[in-house]
């Protein structure tokens, strides 16, 4: 039985990202993702009126006489969200806990696809693959998907993004878009990570917390890992303590951000106590740019 809680914030989650991908996202989804969609069918002569960008410069400089590629129906996309669903995704102290950002944000994606008749799916691990639901199209199945990443209470805490790469790799035979909600608190998958994204469309959703970045010189705090439960005292009397704390975790962000780039995986950094519309008006944005300049 799912409780009357989680019910009313899936209802608000419903209604806030529902207008806002009608309003906001959705044509944006359709540049950068269905586009990717369309398949080659011939090259013809250019015609006035054709769209320079899909000019064939091979083929024109073969010929001398201007070619433009000819692209038929887009094809359905299938869209996958996987979550992380570790223990330290149950931590807040911003506007939100990380699991009802993640939430919000896979509702955004999850709407934009439906909305433009694609499947969505979803994949819940851990350190273990703790439950997939097969991509589906519809209001109700997205619905479902808000309601796992809320509700669903994971048999394992710890964290393991190579497992769930691979399993996503095996179950979706098909090309499709990948977008990977996570804390991304492990290591080792940079490897998985590139192999997915060769064969998938890949985007990485970081999701933080501002205690997770810096914490002010305010004393003695005691801290609980999310992941394996271990407790720790920590000493945050100084400004010293704070600005060490808060150079290592920078350099855990650059190290991540490093893994990104070698596997040409693009990254949208979202934090608890941020809005996260604009942010990934940024990434549609400058995806499009990008996407068109390749086109």
């Amino acid at each position: 039985m799912i409780p009357r809680e989680i019910l009313e914030k899936v209802r608000k989650i419903e209604i806030t990202t529902r207008s806002m991908v009608r309003d906001t996202f959705a044509g944006q989804y359709v540049s950068i993702f269905k586009g990717r969609g369309m398949e080659f069918d011939e090259v013809r002569e250019y015609q006035p009126g054709d769209d320079i960008r899909t000019i064939d410069w091979n083929v024109t400089a073969r010929t001398g006489w201007l070619h433009v590629k000819k692209y038929v129906e887009e094809r359905e996309l299938t869209v996958l969200i996987l979550f992380d669903a570790s223990g330290s995704f149950d931590f807040g102290t911003g506007l939100r806990l990380k699991r009802e950002l993640a939430a919000e944000v896979g509702a955004v994606l999850a709407f934009a696809a439906t909305r433009n008749n694609d499947k969505v799916g979803l994949l819940v691990f851990t350190d273990k693959i703790e439950t997939f639901v097969p991509p589906r199209k519809g209001r109700k199945h997205v619905l479902r998907i808000i309601r796992e990443i809320l509700h669903f209470r994971p048999a394992s805490r710890g964290t393991d993004l190579s497992l769930a790469l691979e399993y996503a790799m095996r179950v979706m035979r098909r090309h499709s878009v990948m977008f990977l909600i996570s804390d991304f608190r492990d290591t080792d998958y940079e490897n998985a990570l590139r192999v997915a994204n060769k064969k998938h469309d890949v985007v990485a959703l970081a999701i933080s917390d501002p205690k997770e970045i810096e914490i002010p010189p305010v004393g003695l705090i005691e801290v609980e890992d999310g992941e394996t439960g271990k407790r720790a005292l920590f000493d945050f009397r100084t400004s010293r303590a704070s600005a060490g704390f808060a150079r290592v975790a920078a350099e855990i962000v650059a190290e991540r951000k490093a893994v990104f780039k070698k596997a040409k995986v693009d990254e949208i950094s979202l934090r608890t106590d941020q809005d996260y519309v604009e942010p990934m008006v940024r990434f549609f944005q400058q995806r499009e740019r990008r996407f068109k300049w390749h086109y």
